[in-house]
């Protein structure tokens, strides 16, 4: 846990200058407010740094991101881009405004969560642990130039986050892949036992679940796990929707399943958000289904997944923590169909 202390005191300091950018900017639109940050950070950096943070727009690099641990035989980091424990104190605050123009308040926090739960994994893992856990791996990627008359995008990467976004002519055209994770999901001792990162995507689909007749069950809940979320690629290759239809759910039970699907958009900035939030509302209940697997009760494991006609939710809790607590480690993204990254395929 020290390692991880240090560092993010290291970052404390620019929090205060983050906290007067985020007021100063409140009210302008998050496309270009992320144009703003990226710039600001950009021009942060000296020329060996730009050579490693910047790609083309069309740089395969773009389309591959990656949510797991990236390193090599020698415990060296293999994901591209720039990382946060190479960067000035200055050049860290500038990344995290970068960060929090594509996200909501909720969504910001749960993210240094997320980074600060490296801290808490080495700790867990020790030094002998076969992963690296390190807060400063986490990684900013800029493809093309920041600018409201061309295309270009960003990306901030590292274990358990992704936030990836495709901006043309100053509007946001894509805010996916979007993936949140936490191993622990839920701290089981020490002086934050029960924190939990991201709750809201656990309670409302246990509450969905929960609130199932044994007919719904019976089309809902699916004999295997849904597999692992794709990483690294456009597609995320979800196949056919399975489950059961929205229109099947009684009006409270999709009261519950709005609530679960703003969930996921309310991780955005509240333009975003509205434009996600069309997704699901422009279908209808009828084209979005809902399937589950395994129990919901602690310690069981357990995924689901909603899909709709442009979307998809994909969750999976079924590997244990690293102090070996079954069930108690999550992966959580929103992404789009047929592909993200804009792309139409």
């Amino acid at each position: 846990m020290q390692a991880g202390s240090l560092w993010w005191g290291g970052v404390a300091a620019g929090m205060v200058l983050l906290a007067a950018w985020v007021g100063q900017e409140k009210g302008t639109g998050a496309a270009g407010r992320m144009e703003a940050a990226a710039r600001a950070w950009l021009e942060s950096l000296n020329a060996e740094q730009k050579s490693r943070a910047v790609f083309g727009f069309d740089d395969p690099h773009r389309l591959r991101w990656f949510f797991t641990p990236q390193q090599d035989k020698e415990r060296r980091y293999t994901r591209k881009g720039l990382p946060l424990e190479e960067m000035t104190a200055e050049q860290k605050a500038a990344a995290l405004r970068l960060l929090r123009a594509g996200l909501s308040e909720r969504g910001y926090q749960q993210a240094l969560e997320i980074l600060q739960r490296e801290g808490l994994l080495a700790e867990l893992e020790g030094p002998k642990g076969a992963m690296v856990r390190n807060p400063g791996w986490y990684f900013v990627s800029i493809f093309g130039s920041p600018s409201g008359s061309s295309r270009w995008g960003w990306r901030f990467e590292g274990h358990h986050l992704s936030v990836n976004y495709t901006l043309d002519r100053g509007e946001v055209i894509s805010a996916t892949p979007l993936l949140f994770g936490a191993n622990p999901a839920e701290i089981k001792a020490g002086s934050r036992k029960g924190h939990r990162v991201m709750p809201e995507v656990e309670d409302h689909v246990r509450a969905l679940i929960r609130s199932l007749s044994a007919e719904q069950v019976q089309r809902a809940k699916q004999e295997k796990h849904f597999p692992e979320i794709a990483e690294g690629r456009a597609q995320a290759g979800v196949g056919p929707p399975v489950g059961l239809r929205g229109s099947e759910l009684t009006a409270e039970q999709q009261r519950i399943l709005a609530d679960l699907l703003q969930a996921y958009a309310g991780r955005l900035p509240e333009d975003v958000a509205r434009q996600e939030e069309k997704r699901w509302r422009s279908a209808g209940w009828e084209r979005i289904t809902f399937a589950y697997s395994g129990s919901v009760e602690p310690g069981q494991p357990y995924t689901y997944r909603v899909q709709g006609p442009d979307f998809v939710v994909e969750f999976l809790n079924v590997q244990a923590d690293s102090a070996r607590n079954p069930a108690n480690h999550i992966h959580s993204a929103w992404r789009h169909l047929p592909a993200d990254f804009g792309l139409s395929r």
